[in-house]
């Protein structure tokens, strides 16, 4: 289930003893025997069929695989230059570096066809960027933008996108 974490009184004490780090997002699995306070570690829980249709992220070939692998490494390289762009204004690094992982945007989704949890790491990261600092494919990311695109016509992207992003980084 989605809990608010947010408001007047900040985290209520029952997630601070789920999560004595505090971090955001967790996922409680497994009666509660299993904690995931991490999101890639999360993601990787969800395509192992963790939630329901989650499996449905998995790879269907080693190819895509390896393809799912690369995205997950370039996203992780993001966001400390996102966040030197948002913190120090250094948005011309950050422009530099989405342009050359744009070539490597299979389409319509990263890795080709089927929506993996590649697209899933990605898309919070790139759609706050684009809205950020874009449009992307004006600053010479075609690809990308047209990846942010198809998936902010897909409920379980666009559903999560936010009007406020001050937690963001």
């Amino acid at each position: 289930k989605e809990v608010a974490l947010y408001g007047s009184n900040g985290k209520p004490d029952w997630f601070w003893e789920l999560n004595p780090a505090g971090t955001v997002p967790v996922l409680e699995c497994d009666g509660g025997a299993v904690v995931l306070p991490d999101s890639d570690l999360i993601l990787d829980k969800i395509q192992e069929g963790a939630v329901e249709g989650g499996s449905n992220l998995k790879p269907s070939d080693e190819s895509i695989a390896a393809d799912v692998k690369q995205w997950r490494s370039d996203v992780s390289k993001v966001l400390p230059v996102g966040k030197r762009a948002v913190q120090q204004g250094q948005v011309k690094d950050l422009m530099t570096l989405l342009k050359s992982l744009d070539d490597n945007v299979k389409g319509p989704y990263l890795c080709g066809a089927e929506i993996t949890v590649a697209d899933c790491a990605a898309f919070p990261f790139l759609w706050r960027i684009d809205d950020e600092f874009g449009p992307l494919d004006k600053e010479g990311c075609p690809k990308l933008k047209s990846w942010l695109n198809k998936c902010c016509e897909t409920e379980g992207f666009s559903k999560t996108v936010q009007s406020s992003w001050w937690w963001w980084w």
